[in-house]
């Protein structure tokens, strides 16, 4: 089970700054800094409201995608890190998070 630390306060998967989301989705294919990433699975809580309940399963999210095939830890497009961070402040779209966790190979 893949842990991920939120700072994205308004998404809609973030309850006390831990990710509910099933899976989640670390993009950016060609990234060369964490900025040059983002949180596909990012969904604005004013729209979505929240979801932290509405889980297939108990917990924090279940699976770590990443398609960022520069990032060390990118291990046939899953993180082979137990615990990442994802950074956002006053987000609305996805493309304003990021991977804090990222490392250029």
């Amino acid at each position: 089970m893949a842990e991920i630390n939120c700072d994205v306060g308004n998404c809609s998967h973030n309850q006390s700054g831990m990710c509910y989301a099933n899976c989640v989705d670390i993009v950016g294919g060609s990234a060369e800094k964490s900025g040059d990433t983002c949180c596909s699975s990012f969904l604005n809580h004013l729209t979505y409201s929240e979801l932290t309940n509405n889980t297939s399963g108990s917990g924090t999210a279940k699976y770590l995608n990443c398609s960022a095939n520069t990032c060390v830890y990118n291990d046939n497009n899953l993180c082979s890190l137990d615990s990442i961070k994802v950074n956002g402040n006053q987000v609305e779209y996805y493309t304003q998070t990021d991977c804090a966790s990222f490392k250029l190979k």
